[in-house]
C-alpha cells in the first residue's frame, strides 16, 4: 500500500472479516486498520454493505486483491462472494475492469492451483508475478512479488498480463 501511495495511487482499502478483526503474531486488526487508513487517507471497508456501491458509484479503475489466499482465490473462481473483498471483486467486474491478483498462499501448488488456473482463464483476471517462496521446507507454496504490484497494476490496466507470471 505504501509503495502505491508513495506513485501517488489513490488507495481505497479493503480487508476481509478475518483482516480486519483478528490479532496474529503479526500484529494487531485495529493497528493495521489505523496504519491503512493513515497512509491511504481513506476509510477502510470492512463489510459487504461498504463493499456493494464500489461497481455501481464506479468507485475504482482496477482492484487488487493482495495479499490473495487460497481461501479467497476458491471463492473468486466459484463465484462465491460472502466478504467485503469477494463482495468488492463481484461489484467492480460489473464494469469490466480489471482485477489483480497478489497469490500469497502455502497451497498454490496443491489444492489452489486448479483455482489460479480457473482465475488466468476469466476475463478481467491479471497476476502480480508469483514464485516459490520456500521449495525445501514448503513446496506448496507461491507468494507474489510485492514489490510488482505497480508495474503489474499499469499493465492490467491496459487490459495486459505482465509476464512472466511464474518467475
Amino acid at each position: 500500500i505504501e509503495n502505491l501511495v508513495n506513485k501517488d495511487v489513490n488507495v481505497l482499502p479493503i480487508m476481509s472479516y478475518n483482516a480486519a478483526a483478528t490479532d496474529t503474531r503479526f500484529g494487531e486488526a485495529h493497528d493495521f486498520i489505523k496504519r491503512i487508513e493513515n497512509l491511504t487517507g481513506n476509510k477502510v471497508i470492512k463489510t459487504i454493505t461498504e463493499a456493494e456501491p464500489i461497481g455501481p458509484k464506479s468507485l475504482t479503475d482496477i482492484l487488487i486483491v493482495l495479499p490473495c489466499t487460497g481461501n479467497t482465490l476458491a471463492k473468486l473462481a466459484n463465484g462465491i462472494y460472502d466478504t467485503p473483498v469477494t463482495l468488492a471483486v463481484k461489484s467492480h467486474l460489473r464494469n469490466q475492469k480489471p482485477v489483480l491478483i497478489g497469490v500469497s498462499s502455502n497451497d498454490s501448488l496443491s489444492s489452489s492451483a486448479k483455482n489460479i488456473g480457473a482465475l488466468l482463464n476469466y476475463k478481467h483476471y491479471y497476476f502480480i508475478p508469483m514464485s516459490q517462496d520456500s521449495p525445501e521446507k514448503k513446496p506448496f507454496s507461491i507468494v507474489c512479488n510485492f514489490e510488482g504490484t505497480y508495474e503489474a497494476m499499469l499493465l492490467a490496466l491496459k487490459e495486459k498480463q505482465i509476464e512472466p507470471i511464474i518467475f
